[in-house]
């Protein structure tokens, strides 16, 4: 099966220091993922001022503060950003930031990025969405907060767009979230309406969740990272540290590995096993040569040659061409 890519969302866990964002690359690709995303933003064109915190961040940032002053507090600069980019090629890890408008995607695509990743609160900004098909980027969009009929207005405003690569990550906006809150089958339901691949972007404590997510078919597993989860900050506490990711990594990468390519049929070693373990037709007491095989005389054993089990009933009443002994299988 396809290799199920793995976001390590850094977000906003940097703090709004660029040491901090070095660090958390670092860790990422250490542990193993494919890509460490940040939130790319310029405070003052996204958020009103009097808009208040939402109760998880004021209890994890320890402050009274409004969102425009958190979101000021941990904003990087365009420059800041171009440097992340260029440390996260030196090391060897994809780098990806979340746009919050046009402006902050035409920058993000002109230093270079895989995809255009559309948070859970832009998945009705239109303009944004039209301006993904515009610059011919890939999409991948999480769908917290959001119904069916959201979903599939921004689907068709993309593909309308130009925007035929998307993939849909099933998500639930809540840090942490509740494991009575994931409906993880919503994630199949979005794949078997829409036609395209589907993730899972998780905001749980612990990794069952994401893994059974990959069990069910996820292409993209996104879980918030950070370097300490005891760290000040809105998002510290619903992310994953380095060695609980690399544990869901590994993980993941066995969870891969026993689910195949989906075709029944034995292994190698299976049939090197059979040659021993099938049962085979065998003579249940001496047969002579021209007498009828029946219930009676037949019977079913393990056997390394022969016969096999499944030929039962074509075997039935034939005629032996020889005698045979006790145990002896059918030819």
């Amino acid at each position: 099966m396809n290799r199920t890519l793995i976001i390590a969302e850094a977000g906003v866990n940097h703090n709004g220091d660029i040491n901090i964002a070095y660090r958390l690359c670092d860790a990422a690709k250490e542990v193993g993922a494919d890509v460490v995303k940040f939130q790319t933003w310029n405070t003052d064109r996204i958020i009103t001022r009097e808009v208040e915190q939402a109760e998880y961040q004021r209890k994890n940032t320890h402050r009274v503060e409004s969102q425009y002053e958190m979101l000021k507090r941990l904003e990087l600069s365009y420059d800041e950003f171009s440097k992340i980019k260029l440390y996260c090629d030196k090391i060897g890890i994809t780098f990806a930031s979340t746009a919050d408008d046009c402006i902050d995607l035409e920058f993000l695509n002109n230093i270079g990025i895989p995809f255009a990743k559309v948070g859970s609160a832009d998945i009705g900004n239109i303009p944004l969405l039209r301006k993904i098909g515009e610059l011919g980027l890939s999409a991948i969009i999480s769908t917290g907060m959001s119904g069916i009929e959201d979903v599939e207005i921004a689907v068709n405003t993309l593909k309308m767009s130009g925007c035929n690569d998307i993939t849909i990550l099933h998500c639930t906006t809540s840090y942490p979230c509740r494991l009575e809150d994931v409906n993880l089958n919503a994630m199949k339901t979005l794949e078997e309406r829409f036609h395209f691949p589907v993730g899972y972007s998780d905001h749980t404590i612990g990794n069952n969740v994401a893994i059974a997510a990959v069990a069910m078919g996820a292409r993209v597993i996104e879980k918030h990272f950070t370097l300490d989860k005891k760290m000040d900050g809105p998002d510290h506490l619903a992310s994953t540290e380095p060695n609980e990711m690399r544990d869901m990594i590994l993980a993941i990468r066995d969870i891969e590995n026993a689910l195949g390519d989906g075709e029944k049929a034995p292994t190698t070693i299976e049939k090197e096993i059979s040659e021993i373990v099938k049962k085979r037709i065998v003579a249940a007491k001496p047969i002579k040569r021209g007498e009828c095989f029946t219930v009676d005389n037949l019977s079913i054993k393990r056997s390394a040659s022969g016969v096999q089990a499944k030929e039962w009933d074509r075997v039935l009443n034939h005629m032996a061409l020889r005698d045979y002994e006790t145990d002896e299988v059918i030819e």
